[in-house]
């Protein structure tokens, strides 16, 4: 029964209560010409360790980080990240402004994304809840995925019981 115990624990150890949140950038229209992602930004609230995905066509668009003159002007100015897999993944690893733009001359055509990063809240995983802030859909599905690791928890800590009691 000892192994029950090692499964349990296992299982509460890959169950993270604080998961990042993946935000993907123009939600079902990904990252293409003339779509307004200053209004896609707006309504997203970005935290230290969240993720900013691009979904695009692999080889006609790219994702550039740049600086703020870069995003302004569609330029290079500032380069600090390149990718071109089509399904980029950008880690967001500090609280700060964000600029990013496709470097295929898109950015033109408003491919281009400006976000801020806020610091993780003080009580995040004191109030019983991610105590991260979002809209709509996005709230209802970290609802719901708060439900799930809390029952994975549950249901670890229950095997752990029984196999210390058997």
């Amino acid at each position: 029964m000892s192994w029950l115990l090692v499964v349990a624990l296992l299982v509460g150890f890959v169950v993270d209560p604080s998961a990042a949140t993946d935000h993907i950038v123009g939600a079902n229209h990904g990252w293409n010409p003339n779509i307004n992602y200053s209004l896609w930004s707006g309504n997203q609230t970005f935290y230290v360790g969240d993720l900013i995905s691009f979904r695009y066509q692999k080889g006609t668009h790219n994702v550039f980080e740049v600086n703020e003159t870069g995003y302004d002007n569609c330029t290079m100015d500032g380069v600090s990240g390149n990718w071109t897999s089509g399904k980029d993944f950008i880690k967001l690893p500090e609280a700060r402004r964000y600029y990013f733009i496709c470097g295929n001359g898109f950015c033109q055509q408003g491919m281009k994304v400006a976000i801020t990063v806020h610091p993780l809240p003080h009580n995040a995983s004191s109030n019983g809840s991610s105590g991260r802030g979002g809209t709509g859909a996005q709230e209802e599905a970290s609802a719901a995925a708060l439900r799930s690791r809390s029952a994975a928890w549950l249901a670890a800590l229950a095997v752990a019981a029984a196999a210390t009691f058997c």
